[in-house]
Formats: C-alpha cells, sequence, structure tokens
C-alpha cells in the first residue's frame, strides 16, 4: 500500500480571547482541536459540518495560513510544521487552495492574465512568453476564452469568477488542492458545473483534493471519503457509500435527514437536534455533542470518545460503539 499523500495528526488550534484595557488572556477559543486524517493520492476527501465546526480554520492550517497551536502535518514526505518561511513558499507551490468567496480572492486592480500569471512569478516558473501562454492554456481548460485575460474581475459572475479561482490555484502544477466552500456561493445550476469541472480536472491532472462543506448533497458527488466535525473535532470518517448508507454517529444521523431529496413520495424520519451549539470558548466536558444527543449516557458527560475504527474503513467518536456502552 502506498503512503498517504498528506498525514494530519492531533491538529489544534486555539484563538486567545483577550480582555480589559491591558488586553489580558482571560481564556481560549478552541477551533480546532485534536484533528487527525489521512489523504490519499488522487482521491477527494471531503469535510463537512455546521458553520464554526473549524472546518476552514483546518484548511487553512494546512497549508499554514493560520500556524498550529500543537500537532503535525506530513505532505508527501515532508513535516511542513518543521518547514521555514521560505521553505514553506516553496512548498506551496504543490499545495494551493480555491477559496469560498471568488470576488474577495481576487485583486480587483489586476486583469484576470496578470491574476494568473502571479503565482507563476512567485515560484519562478518560466520566462514571460510561456507564462501568457500558460495563462491563456489554463484559461481554456477551466471552460473560459483567450480574450478574458484582459478583463477584469467585477467583469465575470459568480461561477466564472471560481472557474479563474481555480485556473489560478492548478498555474503551478500542484498535487494537492484545498476547495473551502469553492461552490457556496454559487447557484444551483452553476454548482453542478464547477463540481463536474473539478472532477475533470482531478481525472486529467492526477489531482489530490480536500473539499469543505456544509452541504452534504454536493459533498456526496464529489467525495470518495468523508469526515464529519463537530465544534472543532472529527467525529466520523468513513467512505462516501458507507457514511451516507449507514451513519453511526449521532450528529451525523441528523444532518443527513435533514437533506432533502427530490421525490415527493419519498418520506424518511428527520431527526431534530434540540439546543444550541455550545461555545467553541468553553465546550463541554467529556463528548462535546453531549448536551444536543437523544443517545447521552452517564460516561459521555465525563469521557472524550476517540476516533475508533468500528468497520472497515469507517471511524467514529462515540461510546455508542465502545467497549464500556456496546450499541
Amino acid at each position: 500500500m502506498t503512503e498517504p499523500l498528506l498525514k494530519v495528526k492531533g491538529l489544534k488550534k486555539y484563538f486567545p480571547i483577550h480582555r480589559g484595557m491591558l488586553g489580558k488572556v482571560s481564556g481560549q477559543v478552541k477551533a480546532v482541536d485534536d484533528v487527525s486524517f489521512y489523504v490519499n493520492k488522487g482521491e477527494t476527501l471531503g469535510i463537512v459540518g455546521e458553520s464554526g465546526c473549524g472546518k476552514s480554520t483546518t484548511g487553512r492550517m494546512l497549508m499554514r495560513l493560520l500556524e498550529p497551536t500543537e500537532g503535525s502535518i506530513e505532505f508527501d514526505g515532508k513535516l511542513l510544521s518543521d518547514l521555514s518561511k521560505e521553505e514553506m513558499r516553496k512548498a506551496r507551490r504543490e499545495i494551493q487552495m480555491v477559496f469560498q468567496d471568488p470576488y474577495a480572492s481576487l485583486n480587483p486592480r489586476h486583469s484576470i492574465g496578470k491574476i494568473l500569471e502571479e503565482p507563476l512569478i512567485v515560484h519562478g516558473i518560466g520566462d514571460a512568453r510561456e507564462r501568457k501562454k500558460k495563462v491563456i492554456e489554463f484559461l481554456e481548460i477551466v471552460g473560459l476564452s483567450s480574450y478574458h485575460a484582459k478583463r477584469y474581475p467585477h467583469q465575470f459572475s459568480g461561477g466564472q469568477r471560481q472557474r479563474i479561482g481555480i485556473a489560478r490555484a492548478l498555474m503551478t502544477n500542484p498535487k494537492l488542492i484545498i476547495a473551502d466552500e469553492p461552490v457556496s456561493a454559487l447557484d444551483v445550476s452553476i454548482q453542478a458545473q464547477v463540481l463536474n469541472l473539478m472532477q475533470d480536472l482531478q481525472k486529467e491532472l492526477k489531482l489530490t483534493y480536500i473539499f469543505i462543506a456544509h452541504d452534504l448533497g454536493v459533498v456526496r458527488h464529489i467525495s470518495d471519503r468523508v469526515g464529519v466535525m463537530y465544534l472543532g473535532k472529527m467525529v466520523e470518517l468513513a467512505d462516501s457509500e458507507s457514511l451516507y448508507s449507514n451513519p453511526l454517529h449521532p450528529y451525523s444521523k441528523a444532518l443527513l435527514s435533514a437533506v432533502p431529496v427530490p421525490d415527493p413520495n419519498f418520506t424518511r424520519e428527520q431527526i431534530l437536534i434540540k439546543g444550541d451549539i455550545p461555545s467553541p470558548s468553553n465546550p463541554p466536558t467529556g463528548c462535546t455533542f453531549h448536551t444536543r444527543c437523544p443517545f447521552k449516557m452517564e460516561i459521555c458527560t465525563k469521557v472524550v470518545p476517540v476516533l475508533t475504527e468500528v468497520e472497515k474503513g469507517h471511524s467514529v467518536a462515540c461510546h455508542l460503539y465502545n467497549e464500556q456502552g456496546q450499541q
């Protein structure tokens, strides 16, 4: 078996809370709290969860746009956490990101040609003529035309801007692309076009994706494996088919029961989660989901469940599935 392209172990990100005139640290927001996973070459790992669960923070830490508080990130045999700023800058040639808001991530003062050429200049790839040729090549790959290079971001629709964002991420021939909610700001019809484009590019250019989203329907369409996050922790990790046909964690079950099915005769029991998400600055003891879980046991309030493989390739962090509380 080949080594995974990316290995993440015990990843944490705590943001300090400053209070008072002197800005004393009075607590911490546990945005990501002990997350571990791996991604194999050529596959798509989907990461899903409600807003504020830490999925985007995880994506930004993988590129070291945010520095992890703790934990290790190993990419293609290199420990990213050990690299200097200059070495990390070089490593980013192989890890690129597609951002959620295609307009905010494109410089409005630069033409599309200049925006796409910039990664090549930063990494010292090719001369001026080769760079211009590559800009046109990648515009055409993502379904735009060569004359679009002279235009500016405001002259494009949301779907076209996201295609430009994808083209920019591809310019340096990366091995891994982290897509942070790349279609959530787009119309449903445009979402399908962008997702199909991403899948075609993955086959053509042998790409590996981490696809971050809150829409389970979108994630199912594109992902080989899916990780479900809740309040900074990974609560379930399985291949896409297993997770959608047999979710194990109560939170995953509730999320999937809320996904609309385009069939008027289809009925399904909807699992309602009561209460609000606890504050990440003061998470509950034990299992962070126990305050809203319909299956809460005594052990859930005291002991943090560990992400454990309960079926082949299907891991869950829930006391319903361990020795103390076999389901």
